[in-house]
């Protein structure tokens, strides 16, 4: 739905392996790493996930940001290497189906207390 999507973090080599770490499971990688910008850009086939070092946002300016996961053990593995990671837990992988009836998601607080969730709308 989203052509690319960015947000500036704290520390950026810090947050650069941290979303390497998380997101491998779900097949995104880093794809580019433009240092004289101090930017990093994320995705499968091009960078639709951007961060850079600057002030993160904080209070009632806080992002959610949700990954498409293909089925319910990537949300799964995407949860434990963010928790492997230095994420903090803010939802475990589970059904929500106060979301809708196949809705499972996981969600954490990344290392500048961002919400990033994986998810998936299948049974399985």
């Amino acid at each position: 739905m989203f052509d690319h999507i960015g947000f500036e973090v704290k520390d950026l080599q810090k947050s650069k392996r941290f979303y390497e770490l998380v997101l491998a499971p779900l097949g995104v990688k880093l794809i580019a790493d433009l240092v004289e910008w101090k930017a990093a850009g994320f995705g499968i086939e091009r960078p639709q996930f951007w961060i850079s070092a600057g002030r993160p946002t904080s209070g009632d300016d806080q992002v959610h940001l949700c990954f498409s996961a293909k089925n319910r053990g990537e949300v799964r593995s995407f949860y434990e290497a963010a928790m492997k990671a230095g994420a903090r837990d803010n939802g475990a992988p589970g059904s929500r189906p106060e979301y809708h009836e196949h809705y499972y998601g996981a969600f954490v607080l990344d290392l500048d207390g961002y919400n990033i969730e994986a998810c998936c709308h299948s049974p399985e």
